[in-house]
């Protein structure tokens, strides 16, 4: 089998179903009483090297990652899931080691007027 370039190389850690109670939205209701957010977190990066080492210092810490998301998903509110996903991507790609990441971004409370499961915004963001 040939060597796969580290660029072509699909590794991926994941964490699905963060969650918190948060006070991000538009209406005044989101902002006074807050509702729960789920994230969903998938980072591209190349981990032979950690796991040739077996050294974490090599890949990304996932509990590290969670408590970044986590207190990114609880900071400051924001009008738009569009621009938390951004922010949480942001964090994400502060890792020298992460190529690229997928956010997901649930809010499975939303008031949309109609019965529904959950609405969610997803975007995929790559290092410059």
């Amino acid at each position: 089998m040939a060597d796969v370039h580290p660029s072509t190389r699909l590794d991926r850690i994941a964490v699905h179903g963060l969650s918190a109670h948060a006070f991000h939205g538009v209406y005044e209701a989101e902002r006074r009483l807050g509702q729960t957010f789920r994230v969903d977190a998938v980072l591209e990066l190349d981990t032979a090297p950690a796991a040739a080492d077996d050294d974490l210092e090599r890949t990304v810490n996932y509990a590290e990652l969670a408590r970044a998301l986590h207190s990114v998903l609880t900071g400051e509110p924001v009008d738009l899931l569009e621009t938390l996903a951004q922010r949480l991507a942001d964090v994400c790609l502060e890792d020298p080691l992460v190529d690229a990441v997928e956010i997901t971004v649930h809010k499975p409370e939303a008031d949309l007027g109609v019965p529904f499961d959950d609405v969610a915004v997803a975007i995929r963001r790559e290092r410059p």
